[in-house]
């Protein structure tokens, strides 16, 4: 007891603060609360929203915008009947058209369909320009020629075009978000009552971290109307990911220690306050190197990669808030109750366990060097699966289950061979129109091409390819538009798609020396060594090549997916290696703390696993549990992303973490240290938990004499 404070004073506080905090929390939700509901409201998901201004096919886009109309809203209505079609059957097209005429003011087609060679399938491309740019408006009329344009007698009808599509897509982003949070919270809510064996103690940091959640909306938004920071589909479902994912982690270390706390002292406050001086810097030194690699992302110059850099360490930043401070805040009001059945008591010794910890620790400091050889083996060995990954993903294949629109661009791409049934949008100067269309025509690989609107001084013209959408043949007729109309801007959504991959490879050129530049010289801030750190990092990338080799393996081979999504190298490396170094984090520390107690340099790596293997596993468990729940959406791109993190976050906690890194450090000796102190001198080389945090699980200390209530 401090001079001056009596235990009436010690008790007060105990009460007072956890009340208040609780309060501080009800106001800030209060506040946030109206901000977090609109989230929802700013979130675009079309290929123009993610892509930078300055590529070819934004530009393109964003003139046609201001051209007579607005933008178009483009479709096509696919007739098929495998026998061949019937006269009744065309009959019937032409009055499903001819309805949605008197419906709808179209601008192109509508009054003679085009039928294929085989007699199969009739189409009709149309095209209005009625809602213009509002998305609502463009998602309306696509339904409402959905209604009209019904199968009948056998006859199959889809809609399909950009205008269909951009509505299929916008209909999965937006089922996203429900089945995304329930599923997780219920996979966050099975690991904690297997880890904590209480039928109560499991709710509180779930309840935390969907407070946190909730949060981390309105700051989200915030962040949207002061700086127009991108949302998407995907950059929202990751932060909410992260919020449970890291948040529930966070909570893991910090009630472990709470619980050897309570054991030596008394009051739940005060073993709080313990608990949190012991575990907290180290939770905030980890989360904020989570954070500033997520923040490297701002480099991209992709919007949506660019948007999820801030959004996921809002995520983090908001996990990490609620659980160093509402999370205490509530154990301390319930007391020691909320452990039931397994309370720890006061002046209690937890039961001594044969540690599955010890026991790999034990079996990687025999022979260090072969099992780090071995490990190594194996990553590459791994690792060369991602020769395997499928190419470049298709807008017909990112989705999990074909929607309405993609039925209509596989049946076009057979019904239609040769000939190109999605256009390519030519952007030229007025005065240049008749130039261009001549260039455009005498292009190899294009089979027709017709000018539409002029307004503004531009020109828009529809080139339709002789190859499918997003083929090679196609890629290389776009190519060489851009290469013949110089001035001139060539868009359309196979353009988009090449602008995508372009954009992707580019950015990850730079973000991710960035990344290993920023998380090095933090590491190196916190370890105080080169060694230790460059250890982290290489392990760190190593796990992320394997985990790209596995999605090789079984992208295509077991799960069917036909394409790798351009972002998904980049995504993953950045995510991979700042929550793998958070994990690192508490273990080298750990580490480091016993060379400082005069631990030798083997003996500090065993015990540093022994000490924190079981809550770093049971993190790792529950974060590549909630990053796989992203394997369960309707799209591709979230499917491999939440597939290569989860099998990444299982690598490091078991492999590398476990194996690799031990064994590494124990045939490094004192040199994992260098530069510094420690690898100079044996002994304490200064006081224990000088570096001024303390790792998660320090040993327990003899119990201090505490004044009774």
């Amino acid at each position: 007891m401090r001079a001056g404070e009596t235990t009436t004073t010690r008790t007060g506080r105990g009460r007072a603060v956890p009340w208040a905090v609780l309060g501080l929390w009800i106001a800030v939700i209060a506040l946030v609360g109206p901000f977090a509901a609109k989230l929802a409201d700013v979130q675009h998901d079309k290929v123009t929203d993610y892509l930078p201004a300055s590529a070819d096919s934004t530009r393109a886009a964003k003139i046609e915008d201001t051209l007579p109309g607005g933008e178009t809203t483009e479709m096509v209505l696919v007739y098929h009947r495998d026998g061949g079609l019937s006269a009744a059957d065309r009959k019937t097209a032409a009055g499903q058209v001819a309805e949605i005429t008197r419906q709808h003011e179209l601008i192109s087609g509508a009054l003679k369909g085009i039928q294929s060679k085989d007699g199969t399938t009739l189409m009709y491309p149309i095209a209005s320009n009625e809602p213009g740019a509002n998305e609502e408006q463009q998602d309306k009329l696509v339904n409402d020629v959905r209604e009209v344009a019904q199968d009948e007698g056998g006859l199959s009808v889809d809609v399909g075009g950009t205008g269909a599509l951009a509505t299929d897509s916008g209909a999965v982003y937006d089922s996203l978000g429900g089945p995304l949070l329930y599923t997780t919270v219920a996979v966050v809510a099975v690991l904690l009552i297997l880890i904590y064996r209480s039928p109560v103690l499991w709710l509180v940091p779930l309840v935390v971290a969907g407070i946190a959640d909730y949060m981390s909306m309105g700051v989200a938004y915030g962040l949207n109307q002061a700086f127009g920071t991108t949302v998407s589909g995907q950059s929202s479902g990751v932060m909410t990911i992260l919020v449970f994912g890291a948040g529930t982690d966070y909570a893991l270390l910090l009630i472990s220690r709470y619980r050897e706390e309570l054991r030596r002292i008394e009051r739940p406050y005060e073993a709080m306050v313990a608990a949190l001086r012991g575990c907290g810097p180290a939770v905030l030194a980890s989360s904020g190197t989570v954070a500033a690699g997520l923040l490297c992302l701002l480099a991209a110059d992709l919007n949506s990669s660019r948007g999820m850099g801030p959004l996921g360490a809002v995520g983090v930043l908001c996990a990490l808030i609620a659980m160093l401070t509402l999370l205490p805040a509530v154990l301390v009001l319930v007391g020691r109750r909320v452990f039931w059945p397994l309370v720890p008591a006061f002046g209690s010794t937890p039961k001594q366990r044969r540690s599955l910890f010890s026991a790999m620790g034990s079996s990687a400091g025999r022979r260090p060097l072969t099992v780090l050889a071995s490990g190594a083996v194996l990553l590459g060995a791994l690792a060369l699966g991602s020769l395997n990954l499928p190419g470049p993903l298709k807008q017909e294949d990112s989705f999990v289950k074909k929607p309405e629109a993609v039925v209509a661009m596989e049946t076009l791409a057979k019904a239609y061979p040769g000939q190109g049934s999605q256009p390519i949008d030519v952007i030229t100067p007025q005065g240049r129109a008749d130039e261009t269309l001549a260039t455009v025509r005498g292009t190899p690989g294009v089979g027709s091409a017709e000018k539409g609107r002029t307004g503004d001084g531009w020109t828009e013209i529809a080139v339709f390819a002789k190859s499918a959408p997003q083929s090679a043949e196609e890629t290389a007729t776009i190519k060489s538009l851009r290469n013949e109309l110089k001035g001139s801007y060539v868009g359309g959504d196979s353009a988009q798609q090449i602008d995508l991959e372009v954009t992707n490879a580019r950015d990850t050129k730079i973000v991710v020396p960035l990344v290993l530049v920023f998380v090095m010289l933090i590491l190196i801030g916190l370890l105080r060594s080169l060694v230790a750190p460059l250890l982290l990092v290489v392990a760190v990338v190593a796990v992320w090549g394997a985990s790209l080799g596995i999605g090789g393996l079984v992208f295509e081979p077991l799960l069917g997916l036909k394409g790798t999504d351009p972002g998904l190298g980049l995504l993953s490396f950045v995510f991979l290696v700042a929550l793998g170094v958070d994990y690192g984090i508490f273990l080298m520390h750990r580490m480091r703390e016993e060379s400082l107690a005069g631990a030798e340099p083997a003996t500090a790596a065993l015990t540093a696993l022994r000490t924190t293997g079981g809550v770093i596993a049971s993190a790792g468990l529950v974060l590549a549990a909630t990053f796989a729940v992203l394997t369960n959406m309707g799209l591709v791109q979230l499917v491999q992303l939440g597939f290569v993190i989860a099998v990444g976050v299982l690598l490091d906690t078991f492999l590398v973490r476990t194996y690799l890194v031990t064994s590494a450090s124990v045939a490094l000796g004192r040199k994992v240290w260098w530069p510094g102190v420690l690898s100079r001198r044996p002994g304490p080389a200064e006081p224990a938990g000088s570096s001024g945090r303390g790792g998660p699980t320090e040993p327990p200390r003899q119990p201090e004499t505490v004044s009774a209530p």
